[in-house]
């Protein structure tokens, strides 16, 4: 009887052991490329979209860089869907082109400049 309890205590440890094993989520980090990446007001409205996204742990958009920064969890998602989400908030993404719909529904600053967008000069 003590070999049989015994037996299944190491059954259990190791089904523990390989549940812990597929448990394990790796995180990776990425650098896109925002082109059409204008003002803070884009920044604020791509980084607003991931907050929701599956899979994605951090966005950091910088708007001088028009790159984007982003950690993601690679059991979740993976780039290509990242960048998917980026072109369907309206805004390009490294070879994946903005969500037209998406695109035309951004404010005038966060076009590009010859849609007649851009940042507000100053005088």
């Amino acid at each position: 009887m003590r070999i049989i309890q015994l037996m299944l205590v190491f059954m259990l440890c190791g089904a523990g052991a390989a549940m812990a094993q597929a448990n394990k989520q790796t995180l990776a980090t990425a650098k896109i490329k925002v082109p059409t990446v204008q003002c803070n007001m884009c920044k604020d409205r791509i980084q607003r979209y991931f907050l929701k996204e599956e899979g994605v742990k951090s966005m950091v958009v910088d708007v001088k860089k028009k790159e984007a920064t982003v950690k993601y969890y690679t059991d979740r998602t993976n780039i290509e869907n990242i960048k998917t989400s980026i072109a369907n908030a309206g805004y390009d993404a490294d070879d994946v082109t903005a969500n037209e719909d998406s695109y035309n529904a951004l404010p005038k600053c966060c076009k590009k400049p010859e849609d007649g967008g851009g940042p507000v000069k100053k005088n």
